[in-house]
Parts: structure tokens; sequence; C-alpha cells
């Protein structure tokens, strides 16, 4: 059973940066078609994607937070993380990483997702 669990502080004072963990198990990320992906729930938002990494460690991070965001993986612990720069009380959210499987056209940024985590939330605030 593919599991993912989140992990990082609660608690990000504004201006610093902001760094989750996401463990998987029960898939290899070695896996060429599958990919890792972040989301973020804002209150009173929808979800918003944030970004996404694939087998060969090659990204693609929304136009909206692409000066501020990162992602980058340690395939030997099945491990991927999420870098987000000069947080501010705006960044307050639930995230949320998940594995998504490529389709037939390859685009990454649009694989759908079909394993999530729990979600873990974190308040931006001094």
């Amino acid at each position: 059973q593919v599991q993912l669990q989140e992990s990082g502080p609660g608690l990000v004072n504004p201006s610093q940066t902001l760094s989750l963990t996401c463990h998987v198990s029960g898939a290899s990320m070695a896996t060429r078609r599958y990919v890792w992906t972040w989301v973020r729930q804002t209150p009173g938002k929808g979800l918003e994607w944030m970004g996404v990494i694939d087998v060969d460690g090659s990204t693609d991070i929304s136009p909206s937070l692409k000066t501020r965001t990162s992602i980058s993986r340690d395939a030997t612990r099945n491990e991927f993380s999420l870098h987000l720069t000069h947080v501010t009380p705006e960044d307050t959210a639930d995230y949320y990483c998940a594995k998504g499987t490529v389709g037939p056209d390859g685009a990454i940024w649009r694989a759908p997702l079909d394993y999530w985590g729990q979600g873990t939330r974190v308040t931006v605030s001094s």
C-alpha cells in the first residue's frame, strides 16, 4: 500500500525558509512513470498546485511560486522535499505531498495524483 507522510515545522517565522519532507513507502521513487508533487490549501481558498519532481530530478514549479520554490529528492531515503523561501503569513496553509502517474502525453505537471499524504499545517507568524 502506498503511503506518503509529510514532516516539518508547524511554525515558521516570516522571511524564513519553509522546508518540508515527504517520506514515501509502498512505491519506489525510481519508477519512471511516477512523479512527486506538493500541493497546499490556504485558509478560505482552494487547493494550489505548487510543483512536481520526476525520477530524473527534473522539476516543474507553479509560475506564481517559481522564484521562491524548489523541490528536491533523495531516492536512497525514498523522500522528497519542498523548500519555500521568504515566507509570509499568506503562506500559512495545509501542505500536502502526493504521488502522480504520468499519462501518455508525458507531461509531469498534469500527472493525475493518486495517493496523498494526510497533510501538515504550517503557520507563518512571528
